[in-house]
């Protein structure tokens, strides 16, 4: 099975992240981003459509406490460190983006707190540009196809917009992340019901759970 009917497969199987139905503006997305690090999709998405009720603007954001908006992203963890820098964020977009999200990785990089993986999905997500976010789903599930084999994201990335096909660039982490919450699991995953099974280069995988 190739490149293309993996993905085609994975891509219809999974038309959504469930995170997606929150993150319809760049802003949204970028924020929605940032919380849903190191949570799961079930987790953050009940808290961030809490708080884009409530503020989901740079201004909007702003014109909340501290205290409020830690309040309000605080069964996520780390509602401290996320507090600053979505305030930080804000405040940098108001200052030098007229409140826009920018739409380069050059810029979504020099914003406080945001990654490679982030910018990527904000320019994917919210701008339509063709680019590879590589998260711990991405790495893990690349490299049990034997596509890659790589340890850090940058590599991973590298490697995988040398072998897939540009028109998928776009849906390799919505994929790859629903496959590795339901399927491709870090431990145990479940081969039997794994439509890409065949594909498969992991050495030692039990078909049988």
């Amino acid at each position: 099975m190739n490149v293309n009917k993996v993905i085609h497969i994975l891509d219809r199987r999974y038309p959504e992240l469930p995170l997606h139905r929150v993150a319809t503006t760049p802003f949204r997305t970028l924020v929605a981003t940032l919380l849903s690090q190191r949570s799961r999709d079930d987790q953050t998405l009940p808290i961030a459509k809490q708080l884009f009720e409530v503020a989901d603007t740079p201004q909007a954001i702003l014109a909340l406490s501290s205290q409020r908006l830690q309040k309000l992203i605080r069964p996520l963890g780390k509602y401290r460190q996320n507090t600053k820098r979505i305030r930080m964020i804000s405040k940098r977009l108001l200052q030098e983006y007229d409140g826009k999200v920018p739409d380069t990785t050059e810029a979504l990089l020099s914003l406080p707190g945001v990654g490679r993986k982030t910018a990527n999905i904000v320019l994917e997500h919210a701008f339509g540009q063709p680019t590879i976010a590589v998260d711990i789903h991405v790495q893990r599930i690349s490299n049990r196809l034997g596509w890659v084999k790589t340890k850090r994201p940058e590599e991973t990335e590298e490697a995988l917009m040398k072998i897939v096909p540009k028109r998928w660039w776009r849906s390799i982490n919505r994929v790859f992340v629903r496959h590795g919450q339901i399927i491709c699991t870090p431990q145990s995953p479940f081969c039997s019901k794994c439509p890409i099974f065949a594909s498969c280069k992991r050495v030692g995988v039990s078909r049988f759970r």
